[in-house]
């Protein structure tokens, strides 16, 4: 390739990069405007959007119910995803890609195909809505990633020592509490990890399961329908906040371990 033709790249490259980052940077910068509108010039920085975020009435039960949902689904998700990742490692392989075919089709439905389909069903079983019928409609789409993520570990995972442990007298259940646990810890955390962030971070799900509550997401859209301030900017970067720290907290565990 030609020297223009690099440079050519390299500034559609850099066009795309800004295209995508924008948005979030201004989310950010408005957030400490001193401004009441969310547009330019910026006159000054203020934390008085965060203080307005904090005394609003509705930002605490909303923020407590995205902590309880996602803390409730990393730590399902966990639990369930590394024994269905352990036993999908134990079967052959083409058995097993049929399977996990199927526990990742959530992932590929459209998230409002998803959100109808879960209000329908918990309508025709009299279900109330709430944050019971919230958690595990985020479990549907959160755990496939656990899944995944433990199961990639596990297939290069050397069970000779787990096997050892059973010869030296541990039942089952002790070679996987002080053998296997402690080795893919890191992964099991990591992918808990994601399935929080995940589930703070949505809303079209939650909007179709949660009834009269919020959450960070709902609350944002309820008060953009009033009016666009600098306070909902501020909301909105918590939950970035929120969802990119304990995504780069994931990678990190997991990085070279599957």
């Amino acid at each position: 390739m030609s020297a223009r033709t690099n440079i050519l790249w390299a500034v559609v490259a850099v066009a795309f990069i800004v295209f995508l980052l924008s948005p979030i940077v201004l989310l950010v910068v408005f957030s400490f405007t001193s401004r009441t509108l969310t547009n330019f010039p910026i006159e000054g920085l203020t934390f008085r959007w965060w203080q307005e975020m904090v005394v609003t009435r509705q930002f605490w039960p909303s923020f407590a119910n995205s902590l309880i949902i996602g803390s409730c689904v990393a730590v399902v998700s966990a639990a369930v995803g590394t024994l269905a990742a352990m036993g999908l490692a134990g079967m052959p392989k083409r058995r097993a890609s049929i399977i996990m075919g199927a526990l990742t089709l959530p992932v590929m439905l459209p998230p409002l195909v998803l959100g109808v389909s879960l209000l329908s069903f918990y309508v025709s079983l009299g279900l109330k809505l709430g944050l019971a019928t919230v958690i595990p409609s985020h479990l549907l789409f959160a755990q496939p990633f656990v899944i995944l993520i433990v199961h990639a570990r596990m297939i290069n995972f050397d069970h000779r020592v787990v096997e050892s442990a059973r010869d030296l007298g541990a039942t089952p259940l002790q070679a996987f509490l002080t053998v296997t646990l402690p080795i893919i810890r890191p992964v099991v955390i990591g992918a808990a990890l994601i399935a929080a962030a995940l589930s703070i971070d949505d809303f079209i799900i939650t909007f179709f399961t949660i009834g009269t509550g919020n959450t960070l997401p709902t609350l944002v859209w309820g008060m953009i329908r009033t009016g666009l301030t600098p306070s909902v900017n501020a909301i909105g970067t918590l939950i970035l906040l929120l969802t990119i720290g304990s995504t780069v907290i994931a990678l990190k565990l997991t990085r070279y371990r599957g």
